[in-house]
């Protein structure tokens, strides 16, 4: 401690102090971050993301759920991993905000209990995390994204395919398999669950389907039907894309599982079994942890430690298949963010985008605050999306004022103190501020993943709401 800078011991002093409730109320408004032991915990996992375990309780399905990025490699990618995954974000919204813009203003039509545990993985457009489900007979790890439709598999035989540890699916030694015809109503469906229309050739027999990302990325084939097994829950004819034509940043998974509110999303095919609720705890980045993604609407099952608040979707018939809340305000360090654009207009929660986007004038008047309070560390270079950044490589631990959210309602979700500050660099040498500005007003704001983590997000399509409680994610 001699070898200190008596500046550096001061301010230390002053944080603990501060969060130890020597300050009055500020304590309630501060939060401890653990800079070293994150730095440890990244550099060390070496894990294995694949067949994740699943349980039954109380008649609900608990998948378990993990963040891939942080299962494979060493310390230099990660290095490639943290840097990449914004890059990639950045792609992801601005293809969100362009299929948004065609929709509007193009006028394109419109678009029992399972808990299966949930793992943080490699990014397909950023999405991080997977979960093993049961198709056909045989185990598949799939990315779970809030903001897509189509649930879809790589299949053989495959004319392109994307390398994955698991064996591709072969719908020709499944005894349950079916082609799904193009006079369907699932065929049908297509052009409101991806923006293409089912494409039907000779053999009518077959619907062949096309979903394309803002990347370049894409997943063409054919639609199928087979048994899904969710933990010990069975789902007869389920209808998914079989994928014989797949390209782009799907990371190591061999599909996608798609939870949005169209008629062939996965909650919507099994609205009679799960009554169209279902819920996730997102981990963080520790070695080991796992959430969970379950199924149904009994809350006896989770492991919430607040009552769960629940606030209404916004309705919005051009963009049905996205999940629109209506933020109401924000504070930071307690201190309430003054802006005329909270309530005006709805703005996406996914599970998909990493980084939450807020319309240029809340995110200057939340940089502004979060600068006020975050003050007297060295200042680092902006990285992609991320424009406030530190360098805090010389401290072990930080004090960094609380971020929440509110929404119609009164309805609140305070971030988690993994979710506020984002590692470009794992040394910390450059970290960031976790939130990023829409470039114009007019776009729709978007609540990520890394603001959702630790936090139990409800999804009740039947009664139209979302719901938010406070949770330490634990399979």
């Amino acid at each position: 401690m001699s070898l200190w800078p008596y500046s550096t011991f001061l301010l230390l002093f002053l944080m603990l102090a501060s969060s130890n409730g020597a300050f009055g109320n500020n304590a309630a408004n501060k939060l401890i971050l653990q800079l070293k032991t994150l730095q440890r915990t990244q550099q060390s996992n070496n894990q294995s993301c694949y067949s994740q375990k699943s349980r039954s309780e109380n008649g609900a399905i608990v998948l378990e759920m993990k963040h891939k990025d942080y299962c494979f490699g060493s310390t230099g990618d990660m290095n490639r991993k943290l840097q990449k995954q914004l890059v990639v974000d950045y792609i992801r919204v601005r293809s969100i905000q362009a299929n948004i813009r065609r929709i509007i203003f193009g006028k394109v039509e419109a678009l029992s209990q399972t808990k299966i545990p949930i793992t943080s993985g490699v990014k397909l457009h950023t999405l991080n995390y997977i979960v093993t489900v049961t198709l056909g007979g045989r185990n598949v790890t799939v990315i779970v994204d809030t903001g897509s439709d189509l649930t879809w598999v790589q299949c053989q035989p495959c004319r392109l395919c994307y390398n994955q540890p698991e064996p591709l699916f072969n719908p020709s030694v499944s005894t349950n398999y079916q082609s799904v015809a193009c006079n369907s109503a699932a065929c049908q469906s297509l052009q409101s669950a991806t923006g293409n229309s089912g494409l039907c050739g000779n053999d009518l027999t077959k619907c062949n389907y096309v979903v394309s990302y803002g990347d370049g990325s894409y997943t063409k084939g054919e639609l199928g039907q087979d048994h899904l097994v969710l933990g010990s829950t069975s789902v007869n004819n389920f209808v998914f894309g079989c994928g014989r034509n797949n390209k782009g940043l799907f990371g190591l998974a061999s599909g996608l599982m798609g939870l949005g509110k169209s008629n062939l999303s996965l909650i919507s095919q099994t609205t009679g079994i799960f009554g169209g609720v279902f819920s996730y705890c997102l981990p963080s980045v520790e070695a080991k942890s796992s959430g969970s993604l379950v199924f149904g609407g009994d809350t006896s099952v989770l492991k919430n430690s607040t009552p769960i608040s629940y606030t209404r979707m916004v309705a919005n018939p051009q963009l049905f298949s996205f999940y629109f809340l209506n933020l109401t305000g924000a504070s930071i360090g307690g201190v309430t963010i003054q802006d005329s654009a909270f309530g005006k207009s709805g703005i996406i929660i996914d599970s998909g985008t990493v980084i939450t986007r807020l319309p240029p004038t809340i995110y200057k008047a939340v940089k502004a605050e979060f600068l006020k309070q975050f003050s007297g560390y060295r200042l680092a270079q902006g990285f992609s999306i991320l424009d406030t950044c530190f360098n805090l490589s010389a401290y072990e631990e930080v004090s960094i004022p609380t971020i929440k959210m509110q929404f119609e309602g009164g309805v609140e979700m305070e971030v988690d103190v993994t979710g506020v500050l984002y590692f470009v660099k794992s040394d910390a040498s450059q970290v960031c501020l976790a939130l990023a500005s829409l470039q114009y007003e007019d776009e729709i704001g978007i609540i990520g993943n890394y603001q959702q983590k630790n936090t139990r997000v409800i999804y009740d399509i039947k009664q139209s709401r979302v719901g938010f409680a406070k949770e330490t994610c634990n399979f």
